[in-house]
């Protein structure tokens, strides 16, 4: 029996999960990590923590399954995309890593824009420049920081990071390569054109590879730190969204999913490569060779309720302990006593800014027809019915791009809620799924690259094969009539206020 180990750092902290050659889950550990904001819009952390919460986790996991190191085939790395990581000549870092959801970049976002061509940088590099991806950040630097970039030798993205500290290799793969706004999508490779425009050196971008390809071996150090065997194959892995896609088995046309972490995703397979031309969804290379993805992605979706929760709920987060139970479940249970439409309360979900579809960094949160009749229960529906909302909008653009699908599926700690799935269900009016093992479900970016490890290792002659051996779902929800004809009236209202109030986001951010 061999096994397959996969690793998602993520913006919270780092999964490692164990996996049986069937998608069993033998063994799994979470360590958490602090998110830095030293000015409001900004996201920063250290990949540092990154590294030490990998180490604790795979070492947790290797330790207590029960099995023998020599007997994990391989290891796939999954992780937030975009991220900015700067290493010197020696690979050591020069400073904290500028994150997914960090907003600074507008100006160098205008700058590549103007340089580039609106046009002629979304037919290359399939996006439009926006603050979150990681071209704009290495402008920032350069800009802001010229002693840091001086130094700078090497630009990894986050789970890449993780890699050269297990490996000593300087790699990336192609899903989480085009969030970088450097790529030449349709081509699978670096962009010159737009590197040479930007004045960025090809040579402090490392070696590309298709996710599921051997990309190195762990390293004695790093043997020595994770309990790992030295010379364990480490794949390519992927973005995060990429990977869960793999994990949810998403990797044929017809199907797509949404995840609802952090942030909310909803994520489309395609064999061909569809650009929407505005820029409100982007599209990626996929993880499996040869075929491409269309994503929207809502900056603050878990993320919001998250919010909600830490400022809100001590109380909640007291009893949850004392039952033995996580704080949303009793927050789900709250929000079931609100009718739909909360009552007549509408969050718009854009703390952190917002990228689809809006694509404006000046956007913000907003809690609209709050009333003195409102309880918190409200007020926690309205949340988890805004962020739905936000998705929908995201998945009229993808359908009005000609991508059709007959399958969704949930993943993310909020696809592990009965109640958002069923609010997805009839907010989407479509039949939504997901993996019948909760476990493997909030794994689903670990899965998604351990899959792509065990192709790399030769466990499996294909990823569609993998997937096939190692997924499993569930019983779909079914979206009601009934409650989608009275989400959509909510739905409408939702739909427009942002463009009423567009300006005066503007304007509060000159303030």
């Amino acid at each position: 029996m061999k096994y397959l180990l996969g690793v998602d750092i993520g913006t919270s902290g780092t999964k490692a999960v164990l996996f049986g050659e069937n998608g069993e889950i033998i063994e799994s550990a979470v360590e958490e990590y602090p998110m830095y904001q030293p000015r409001n819009g900004w996201a920063e952390q250290r990949p540092e923590d990154w590294w030490k919460a990998s180490c604790e986790a795979i070492q947790y996991v290797v330790k207590n399954s029960g099995i023998s190191p020599e007997d994990i085939a391989g290891v796939g790395l999954s992780g937030q995309m975009h991220g900015l990581v700067m290493l010197d000549d020696e690979g050591k870092v020069l400073r904290r890593s500028i994150i997914w959801c960090d907003g600074r970049t507008t100006e160098e976002c205008e700058e590549i824009t103007e340089i580039i061509g609106r046009e002629n940088l979304i037919k290359i590099s399939a996006n439009p420049a926006l603050p979150g991806f990681t071209a704009s950040k290495i402008i920032w630097v350069r800009k802001n920081e010229p002693d840091i970039y001086e130094k700078c030798k090497h630009i990894l993205l986050p789970k890449d990071y993780i890699r050269y500290m297990l490996t000593g290799e300087y790699a990336t793969e192609v899903s989480d390569a085009s969030g970088m706004n450097l790529m030449d999508v349709a081509k699978r490779d670096w962009s010159s054109e737009i590197l040479e425009k930007l004045e960025i050196n090809k040579s402090l971008l490392p070696k590309m590879y298709e996710s599921y390809e051997i990309t190195g071996v762990i390293n004695k150090t790093a043997a020595k730190l994770t309990g790992l065997c030295e010379g364990a194959l480490v794949s390519g892995g992927a973005g995060d969204n990429a990977a869960a896609a793999i994990g949810m088995g998403v990797v044929k046309n017809g199907k797509a999913f949404t995840t609802i972490g952090t942030s909310g995703v909803i994520f489309a397979h395609s064999d061909n490569v569809s650009i929407d031309q505005q820029g409100r969804v982007h599209t990626f290379c996929s993880a499996v060779p040869g075929a491409w993805t269309v994503m929207s992605c809502t900056l603050a979706a878990g993320g919001s309720l998250q919010w909600f929760r830490n400022q809100f709920c001590a109380s909640e987060i007291e009893s949850a302990l004392g039952m033995g139970v996580d704080p949303y479940y009793i927050m789900d249970r709250q929000a079931a006593r609100s009718p739909i439409g909360a009552n007549r309360l509408i969050f718009l979900p854009y703390l952190m800014g917002e990228r689809s579809p809006l694509l404006d960094s000046c956007a913000r949160g907003v809690f609209f027809g709050l009333s003195a009749i409102h309880h918190k229960s409200d007020m926690i529906r309205a949340v988890m019915e805004g962020v739905s909302y936000s998705l929908r909008s995201c998945l009229d653009i993808i359908s009005g791009m000609g991508i059709k699908f007959d399958e969704m599926l949930a993943c993310g700690g909020g696809g592990s809620s009965t109640l958002w799935r069923q609010m997805l269900a009839d907010i989407y009016n479509c039949p939504v799924n997901t993996l019948s093992s909760k476990a493997a479900a909030s794994a689903g970016g670990a899965l998604g690259v351990a899959i792509l490890a065990g192709v790399g290792a030769g466990l499996y002659k294909s990823v569609g094969e993998a997937c096939d051996n190692m997924i499993k779902t569930d019983v779909p929800v079914m979206p009601d009539k009934k409650r989608n004809a009275e989400y959509e009236k909510y739905y409408k209202v939702f739909y427009s206020l942002y463009p009423a109030l567009k300006e005066q986001f503007r304007e509060l951010a000159k303030l």
